[in-house]
C-alpha cells in the first residue's frame, strides 16, 4: 500500500536524523552545527510556558532566549502549577506529535508552516531581547520557506530532524534538571518554581522526576503507535454497510489515517 510505504520511508528518515544527531553530539567542535536546533528547542519550551499562561487566563510579559540555550518566560497571573509544568512536557509532546504527524510525508509542509507561525507569534508579540528576535525571525522564516517553497523531500527531512531534536533534548534537559534539583537547589528552574508554588511540600527533585516519567510514558506510547503503523496497513472497515465504501483492490479511494 502507498500509505504503508510512506510510513516506512518516514521511519527511515527518522533513523537517519537520529544517527546524524548522535554523531554531531560526539564529534568535538561540531556543536555549533546543532546550535540553531538547540535554540529551536528552547523556543518550543518557552512557547509551552506562554501557551499555558494564556490557557490559564494569565498574561505574558516577555520571553527571553539566551546565548547558552536557556530561556525565561515572564508571566503574569495564571496557574503557576500549569505554567511551570508546561515547558518540559510541551517539548516532549511537540516532538512526539511531530513524530506521528510526519508519518505522512504530505504533512511535512503543514507542520513546517504551523511551527513557523508559532515561532513568529512568540517572537513578534513577546520577544524580549535581541537574540530572541534574531533567532525567532530566522527560525520562523526558515520554516516558512520550507513550508511554502522548498522541495517536499527536504521539508520532510528537516521536520523529522527537528522532531528528533525535541525528543532527545527533552530528556537531556530533564536529566540536567534532576541533577540541579538534587544537588544545586539554589539554582532557579521550573522545578524550583513548582516547589515554591507548593510551599516546599513537594521538593524540586520530585517534580523533575515526575516530568521525566511523564515524558517517558509519552515517548513510549508514541513509539508503540508508530511501531504498529509500520507493521499493520491502515485499512477502511471491511464489513458491509450502506454508508461505507467497499474496500477492494479496484477502489480508487485512498485510505487515510
Amino acid at each position: 500500500m502507498k500509505d504503508q510505504s510512506e510510513i516506512k520511508d518516514s521511519f527511515s528518515l527518522l533513523i537517519i536524523s537520529s544517527i546524524i544527531t548522535i554523531v554531531l553530539w560526539f564529534i568535538p567542535f561540531f556543536g555549533f552545527l546543532t546550535y540553531p536546533f538547540r535554540l529551536f528547542v528552547t523556543f518550543i519550551h518557552e512557547a509551552g510556558h506562554a501557551l499555558a499562561a494564556m490557557a490559564s487566563l494569565g498574561g505574558i510579559n516577555q520571553i527571553l532566549i539566551y546565548a547558552n540555550g536557556s530561556g525565561i518566560t515572564e508571566t503574569i497571573g495564571g496557574s503557576s502549577l500549569l505554567i511551570s509544568s508546561a515547558g518540559y512536557l510541551a517539548t516532549a509532546l511537540a516532538g512526539s506529535g511531530l513524530l506521528l504527524f510526519l508519518r505522512r510525508a504530505r504533512n511535512a509542509k503543514i507542520a513546517a508552516i504551523a511551527t513557523s507561525m508559532l515561532l513568529l507569534f512568540v517572537t513578534l508579540f513577546f520577544g524580549g531581547n535581541l537574540l530572541t528576535w534574531i533567532a525567532g525571525l530566522l527560525l520562523g522564516g526558515g520554516l516558512m520557506w520550507l513550508g511554502l517553497i522548498a522541495r517536499p523531500r527536504l521539508t520532510h527531512f528537516v521536520m523529522s530532524f527537528l522532531a528528533i531534536q525535541l525528543l532527545l533534548n527533552a530528556f537531556y534537559d530533564l536529566k540536567t534538571l534532576m541533577y540541579i534539583s538534587a544537588f544545586e537547589p539554589m539554582m532557579g528552574s521550573d522545578a524550583q518554581n513548582m516547589a515554591a508554588a507548593t510551599s516546599g511540600v513537594i521538593p524540586a527533585v520530585v517534580w523533575a522526576v515526575g516530568w521525566t516519567l511523564i515524558s517517558t510514558v509519552i515517548l513510549a506510547l508514541t513509539l508503540i503507535v508508530y511501531y504498529k503503523s509500520l507493521k499493520k496497513p491502515l485499512e477502511l472497515p471491511s464489513y458491509d454497510s450502506p454508508f461505507l465504501l467497499e474496500d477492494n483492490p479496484g477502489s480508487k479511494v485512498k485510505n487515510t489515517f
